[in-house]
């Protein structure tokens, strides 16, 4: 039976990869070993489980952010924020490549969905970061590490889901978060510095003409709505759940109107740009409870066939320790990540092995940060890297995929090293408690 629940868990992840539904293929193949191989009444589960799991109030934030994130991509709030931020940085060598930077950052924080925020910052910024004479891999490797920011920084729908699996908070998940997010940044900014100020060449500062245009010019309305605005919002979402004033479904409900409110006084909130805004957040919200669904049979059906006390025993008779299977795990979801998308990662192999960590007594925030880390750089890491295909998918042609495997590896040595610090100082996720 045990060997039989190993097989259920393989035989998933190559439908998946053969292309199959994930949601159907989750429930679907998970009921057919059930009819075949277990009792009827083991089934009787079933119900209450997927009860248990949809009428958790923190899922009700999902479809809110995706809303916000989707209303505000429909607002042009990217472009404004791109144009602007290049300006006030126009002086400085890099200056562009710190405000993609700044801006994915932004954006993350507003919006946490990383394929929307890549592909905005592609073709909006990677022209004319290329046209100022930035060298091809620098302006791919800034754009595609920032676009991913969003799988770390709060309110990231990565985040959300990982709390409703390992059965923690999620306010506690974002505020733990948030620390490594902002220090990413400003390793990526960091690098940034030190490549312009050794090859100036690469990473010019904008034209004097166009800089003194945009101070002489009514520079503080432009400031106003393009980085003011989305900041209140951000404040707004983010200091409500860190403050304990809300929780992170009123806050995205918060955020959800706040998102149409920018989007009013961009004068875009028009009938057709909240139909087309409902209609994509139905079908991502869709998509994902179908998945959760999918995810909760498989759970129940492997762990009635012994899978969960099958691992054990391999990792005691392994004598591995507490370590060595983490390493093991995080090695499994970086490679799981080149192939298929992070919410199918959160919900076939997280409930798998969460229980076994639980059991050796890991802190389950601990390891939602570093499941997070490590499927943001996943996404990032050649051949397969998502946020690779969503930027090569919008590039000019004359960015070739060698172009950007070569521009992401310090950006991916920078993750790595933040994933680093987090496994031996731990202590550094409870800043904001501290701080409060």
């Amino acid at each position: 039976m045990e060997i039989l629940a190993l097989i259920l868990f393989i035989s998933i992840f190559i439908l998946i990869l053969y292309g199959y539904p994930v949601a159907f293929t989750l429930g679907g193949l998970s009921l057919l070993y059930a009819f075949c191989f277990l009792p009827a009444e083991s089934l009787n589960l079933l119900p209450l489980r997927i009860y248990g799991i949809m009428s958790k109030e923190e899922l009700m934030a999902v479809p809110l952010f995706i809303f916000m994130g989707i209303m505000l991509e429909k607002s042009g709030l990217a472009e404004r924020l791109l144009e602007t931020m290049a300006l006030l940085f126009g002086r400085i060598p890099g200056g562009l490549a710190y405000a993609v930077i700044i801006v994915g950052a932004l954006l993350a924080a507003s919006t946490g969905i990383v394929g929307a925020t890549v592909i905005t910052m592609g073709l909006i910024s990677l022209p004319t970061m290329l046209r100022r004479g930035y060298k091809t891999e620098l302006a791919t490797g800034v754009i595609a590490s920032s676009g991913t920011l969003g799988q770390i920084i709060p309110p990231s729908i990565v985040l959300i889901l990982l709390g409703s699996v390992l059965n923690v908070s999620v306010g506690k998940l974002f505020a733990a978060a948030l620390l490594p997010g902002l220090l990413l940044v400003i390793g990526y900014a960091l690098y940034v510095f030190i490549y312009a100020r050794l090859h100036p060449e690469h990473a010019p500062a904008m034209p004097e003409e166009e800089v003194r245009a945009f101070w002489e010019s009514n520079y503080w309305s432009r400031l106003f709505k393009a980085f003011f605005l989305p900041l209140l919002l951000i404040v707004a979402v983010l200091g409500s759940i860190l403050g304990g004033i809300a929780s992170p479904t009123e806050a995205a409900a918060v955020g959800a109107v706040g998102a149409m409110i920018l989007t009013a006084i961009e004068k875009r909130l028009k009938l057709q740009v909240l139909e087309s805004v409902m209609r994509d957040t139905t079908h991502l919200t869709s998509m994902v409870f179908l998945i959760l669904l999918g995810a909760t049979t498989f759970s129940l059906v492997f762990r009635e066939l012994g899978g969960d006390r099958y691992l054990v025993s391999l990792i005691e008779q392994a004598n591995l320790s507490t370590y060595a299977f983490l390493a093991l795990v995080m090695l499994l979801i970086f490679v799981a990540g080149f192939f298929i998308d992070f919410i199918e990662i959160i919900f076939i192999i997280v409930p798998v092995v969460a229980p076994l960590f639980q059991q050796m007594g890991v802190d389950l925030v601990w390891l939602g940060i570093l499941i997070a880390l490590n499927l943001q750089t996943s996404f990032l890491t050649p051949p397969f890297g998502f946020s690779l295909f969503y930027l090569k998918g919008v590039a000019p042609p004359e960015v070739r995929s060698s172009h950007l495997y070569r521009g992401i590896v310090p950006f991916i040595v920078i993750q790595v090293l933040m994933l680093i610090v987090v496994i031996l100082f731990p202590e550094i996720l409870e800043w904001v408690s501290f701080a409060g």
